[in-house]
């Protein structure tokens, strides 16, 4: 069977939802999962867990690019290990790529390496970038927004209203309204 994922990061981006379902139809998906959740939290990627547990032997799970299966080289070869325990392969349409030959896993796992390594180089770069900012004074980081709020949090705590109110009347965190009152 021919099983496929497809992933957007948030719900307002249902084009590409659209095109990356339109893409695992073309490639024959008889079944697709389908998400709306960042790539970050991995634990947080219910879809992916249930096309994973879903795949049997002699199964191609299909995703249009690797950015929508796998964050990191070592999250990638999580999902190809629990894939190749199943018996199954991976199939990657934006790379031309199939896990069911050697020349495939390979290649993937190379592509899957030099990835990482600009998304390190990158966030590398961008820390280098704010301490010479911070350096030269011109970096000053988020505005403490629930801290200028504190005032306004104090004077409804005294009114007697509780923790989540406060927090919904003054578009903070709970724990942001706890702090400032623990603080005072």
């Amino acid at each position: 069977m021919i099983v496929g994922y497809a992933r957007t990061s948030t719900l307002v981006q249902t084009a590409g939802l659209e095109a990356q379902e339109r893409d695992l139809a073309a490639a024959g998906c008889e079944k697709v999962f389908v998400e709306r959740v960042s790539s970050v939290d991995v634990k947080a990627r219910e879809k992916l867990t249930e096309a994973l547990e879903f795949v049997r032997e002699g199964d191609t799970l299909v995703v249009t690019k690797l950015d929508r299966l796998a964050r990191s080289v070592a999250h990638l070869l999580e999902i190809l290990d629990t894939l190749t325990a199943k018996g199954a392969s991976l199939r990657i349409l934006s790379m031309g790529i199939d896990t069911g030959t050697a020349t495939g896993k390979l290649m993937l796992t190379l592509l899957g390496g030099v990835a990482e390594f600009e998304r390190e180089i990158m966030l590398e770069r961008q820390r280098e970038g704010i301490a010479k900012a911070k350096a030269q004074g011109k970096y000053k980081g988020r505005a403490p927004t629930a801290r200028a709020k504190a005032q306004e949090v104090l004077k409804l705590h005294r009114e007697g209203i509780g923790g989540t109110e406060i927090a919904q009347r003054v578009g903070i965190g709970r724990s942001s309204v706890y702090r400032i009152l623990q603080d005072n």
